[in-house]
């Protein structure tokens, strides 16, 4: 009996898929490499499919309104005058000090974030003019473990503002936090109380300090440096808590208010000064340290 189990079009040796047959050459024709990733990107909101180019072209705010998370580098060129800046080191710190692990150790949770951000740690650090008025910007990348507040990013923020004295620039601090990072324990919050003195600091050097809460903003992060600036800005529709919204719920067992401990929500109850769309940011804010600076003005570069 003959053996016709190879007799399927397209598949055994020597075949060929009826598409080769009709175009040849059509296989190398394109690559995976030619086929960009993410073309597309989902609205959190309406579920919409947006156009990758075109959501850059909004700086990562939908049409429904969101203001999506980004990350340093965008940051920096959407806050920036001209998009330029120079990105400051941060410092380096002992990693691991607790030789932590919660099935996956803390170095490999560390190579995976540096591997999938690009980013050293949860805080980068540039310096600049927004508006015409040197500056000194600190960013922080939820994408980077939640940006969590560790020892690294404690320090960072500790370099951004004597960064800002020397140079005798305001100090604007872009937050974005799920709390402390747990890996590292109580090591985790001690920064909150250095942080908290290097906003003294600055407020000795008669420096203003400026804090844009994005989303979002919760635990230490908002019981430490979130909460100290000189004035508040924050995002549309930007969460920001000490503990979130559905942990409240079920401790004390009530349904909360729409919108409770979302930006807009905050301004009514005087926790943020003002609700303001990413595309606004850099004129916002180029005004309030430009005013706050008045007398004292000087370059970056100085």
């Amino acid at each position: 009996m003959a053996d016709h189990k190879n007799d399927k079009p397209g598949k055994g040796p020597g075949r060929e898929s009826w598409l080769a047959r009709i175009a040849p050459g059509v296989r190398g024709a394109f690559t995976r490499r030619e086929t960009p990733e993410n073309l597309w990107v989902k609205c959190p909101d309406t579920g919409e499919m947006i156009y990758r180019p075109d959501l850059e072209a909004a700086q990562w705010v939908t049409p429904a309104g969101r203001h999506m998370r980004i990350g340093p580098t965008q940051r920096f060129k959407y806050t920036f005058d001209n998009a330029t800046f120079e990105v400051l080191p941060t410092p380096a710190v002992f990693e691991d000090p607790l030789k932590f692990s919660d099935g996956k150790s803390y170095k490999d949770r560390l190579s995976a974030a540096r591997k999938a951000t690009g980013e050293t740690d949860a805080v980068a650090i540039a310096a600049g003019t927004i508006g015409g008025q040197g500056a000194v910007v600190l960013v922080q990348d939820f994408a980077f473990m939640g940006g969590s507040l560790g020892m690294a990013a404690g320090e960072s923020f500790i370099a951004a503002a004597r960064a800002a004295q020397e140079r005798q620039v305001p100090l604007v601090a872009f937050t974005a936090a799920g709390g402390a990072r747990m890996q590292e324990g109580a090591l985790s919050l001690m920064q909150m109380a250095r942080t908290t003195l290097a906003i003294q600091e600055l407020k000795q050097a008669k420096l203003p300090y400026i804090v844009v809460l994005t989303d979002p903003t919760t635990g230490g992060v908002t019981a430490s440096y979130a909460m100290l600036g000189d004035i508040h800005l924050a995002e549309p529709g930007a969460l920001i808590a000490f503990a979130g919204p559905r942990v409240i719920e079920q401790t004390i067992r009530e349904t909360l208010p729409p919108g409770f401990q979302r930006s807009e929500y905050l301004v009514e109850k005087g926790m943020v000064d003002r609700v303001t769309p990413r595309s606004e940011l850099p004129a916002v804010l180029g005004s309030i340290l430009k005013t706050l600076m008045l007398g004292r003005g000087r370059s970056i570069a100085a």
